[in-house]
């Protein structure tokens, strides 16, 4: 897959190249604010009841410029992805607390008061169609720019931390024995979860020209297509983030 997804961009780059009439390489950087939204009709106590993170955000790229009107954008984006829930939540009841029960009346979900936080980082490769227009006669152009991307799951940890009883019910009135416990965790999940995933970036900005170079200012979002999740008992999740940055482009002519 990655090295289909190599090939293409090499070829997407070598055809744009010869038919552009502008060049321009450059780079941003900011802020991601992701969350993970829950499968419609597949919905547990452990996909959802997520909320948003904040993680960094950075890309480079190259614009080839076809007319004063439309571009395309071609870029290698690391992007910050997850959740996090913080409060009373559920998870699996581990094997080793089935015991406690009468055989076949363990319950599918134990409760507990605690922080986790999925953190999901992906290398995107979206290419944007991107049409912009000048303010009048001034050196300010605003843009809007959307696209479809390819995802590749670069690593994911479900970090967790806390001290909680565990509770049978999800208003947490119900205490097993034991007393507390801790919650202090960070676990590589990254073989629970596909690889790949697919989506859609769209971006909306306003850029400085300055020489031959371009400052500019963005925000837009990223939402991925596909459930993330291997496995049937963690339910289905589909990735997605708001994201503003800053950049600089150099733009070479023909």
């Amino acid at each position: 897959m990655k090295k289909i997804v190599y090939s293409l961009i090499i070829l997407c780059f070598c055809c744009a190249k010869i038919y552009a009439q502008e060049v321009a390489l450059g780079f941003r950087g900011g802020v991601s604010v992701p969350n993970l939204s829950a499968g419609s009709g597949n919905q547990n106590p452990l996909n959802t009841g997520y909320s948003s993170r904040f993680g960094p955000e950075a890309a480079v790229f190259a614009e080839f410029r076809f007319s004063n009107l439309f571009s395309l954008e071609p870029m290698i984006e690391y992007s910050s992805q997850g959740g996090k829930k913080n409060g009373l939540q559920a998870f699996t009841t581990p094997d080793e607390l089935k015991t406690m029960f009468p055989e076949g009346q363990a319950p599918q979900y134990l409760y507990a008061d605690y922080k986790s936080e999925a953190k999901l980082n992906y290398l995107l490769i979206p290419v944007l169609a991107k049409t912009g227009w000048n303010i009048s006669h001034s050196s300010f152009r605003v843009y809007v720019d959307a696209g479809p991307f390819i995802g590749l799951l670069i690593s994911a940890h479900q970090v967790t931390s806390g001290q909680s009883q565990f509770y049978t019910d999800p208003a947490g009135q119900q205490a097993l024995p034991g007393g507390t416990q801790s919650f202090d965790a960070n676990t590589n999940v990254r073989n629970s979860l596909h690889r790949v995933n697919a989506g859609i970036e769209g971006n909306l900005g306003i850029s400085y020209k300055i020489g031959n170079g371009n400052v500019f200012i963005e925000g837009g979002g990223n939402y991925g297509f596909f459930n993330i999740q291997k496995n049937a008992i963690d339910g289905k999740n589909e990735t997605g983030a708001a994201i503003a940055t800053v950049g600089y482009s150099y733009r070479f002519g023909k």
